[in-house]
């Protein structure tokens, strides 16, 4: 798997179990659920959950941030193909 590279693009995606990461140039979403077994998935599951959260907290420390940023909504454009 490539490495994740948080606030890098638009379009990656990843997921573990039903646990579905995207990230985004000015946030990361986390959404889904996810079950970290008491066996050797489970430690599989947390070591990448792991490596994921451990990008992103070096990522936001390696940069001078606002007290908030303002989430912008989805712009919706028209089907072309209507």
């Amino acid at each position: 798997m490539a490495q994740f590279k948080p606030f890098q693009d638009e379009t990656t995606s990843l997921t573990l179990d039903q646990l579905t990461i995207e990230n985004r140039m000015d946030r990361i979403a986390v959404y889904g659920s996810l079950q970290i077994t008491r066996d050797k998935s489970g430690l599989q599951w947390a070591r990448q959950l792991k490596e994921w959260l451990d990008a992103t907290v070096a990522a936001l420390e390696q940069e001078v941030l606002p007290e908030q940023v303002e989430i912008r909504p989805k712009e919706r454009i028209e089907n072309p193909f209507k």
